[in-house]
């Protein structure tokens, strides 16, 4: 039997889960409040009386097809702080804002094996992950098939004053990249990878989750040896469960020493306490 772990992301200071209900959340984001879509808030919020000073419309799921309606006061993004790096938090066509919260459980077992390790981070959006990895001490390489996406990262590691840190900024197909470090015979001491449902690398590769992450994972784990750390795989808005993420390592692990935490990731909100369902996870950790 697989025990599932629940992952809980707690309000911060700069971004919190304010309440959430009838298919909506409202969230604090630096100075300014925001409406987004959510299908699992299937329940009542707390009040019905939200304010904000934005909120996102229409479309149905990731693939955008929505827009933002937002107040004049909300600039193009403005600075927050999350685990200890500055961030450029904005409002993306996608809906999203620029980072995304519930991954702080996941930054956290990072910052613990960050000193002197080498960190491969893959699809690497505006690079919290990295950052945070590169603050603690890690030499970092961090992957994404998006140029505008690692000019954000890298924006970000300016605004942190991280830019003189180790960190390689590479803007390729994830699966490209990987499959080249094998042949290199390249190792890793942590791994992370937060894969979309559907992508484009910068060459028209095209990426489908369910039919190409198992090669990219069986990859991924030719990376790491026995004295490596940390593989985290997260997806979101895909019809698939943790226990499919579970099956999928573990065989691929069956030979690191070390365990396998799969499960759900969540946030708190910040009256309530009620969890609000984000994503999945798979983890293996030594």
């Amino acid at each position: 039997m697989v025990a599932l772990a629940t992952l809980v992301a707690e309000p911060t200071p700069d971004f919190a889960l304010l309440d959430s209900g009838h298919r909506r959340k409202l969230e604090r984001c630096g100075p300014y409040r925001f409406i987004r879509p959510e299908p699992q808030a299937m329940w009542a919020p707390a009040s019905d009386d939200w304010h904000a000073d934005g909120e996102f419309t229409g479309g149905s799921d990731e693939e955008g097809g929505g827009r933002w309606r937002l107040s004049p006061n909300v600039p193009a993004s403005w600075p927050i702080e999350q685990a200890g790096v500055q961030l450029h938090a904005q409002c993306t066509p996608f809906r999203h804002l620029g980072f995304f919260p519930d991954m702080a459980p996941h930054w956290q077992s990072l910052a613990d094996v960050s000193e002197g390790a080498e960190v491969l981070n893959l699809f690497g959006y505006t690079g919290a992950a990295s950052l945070i990895a590169a603050s603690r001490g890690a030499k970092v390489v961090h992957v994404d098939a998006s140029k505008k996406a690692v000019e954000q990262a890298r924006a970000n590691a300016q605004l942190s004053g991280l830019s003189d840190k180790p960190i390689r900024w590479i803007t390729e197909d994830a699966r490209r990249f990987v499959a080249r470090e094998v042949r290199r015979g390249r190792r890793y001491d942590a791994i992370l990878l937060d894969p979309p449902k559907f992508g484009r690398g910068p060459e028209g590769e095209v990426w489908e989750l369910t039919e190409h992450l198992p090669a990219l994972i069986a990859d991924c784990v030719k990376l790491l040896d026995a004295n490596s750390r940390l593989l985290i795989l997260t997806t979101y808005a895909v019809r698939l469960s943790a226990l499919a993420l579970d099956g999928l390592l573990k065989p691929l692990a069956a030979h690191l020493p070390g365990e396998i935490t799969s499960g759900e990731m969540a946030i708190r909100e910040e009256g309530r306490g009620l969890l609000l369902p984000t994503a999945i996870f798979t983890r293996w950790s030594r």
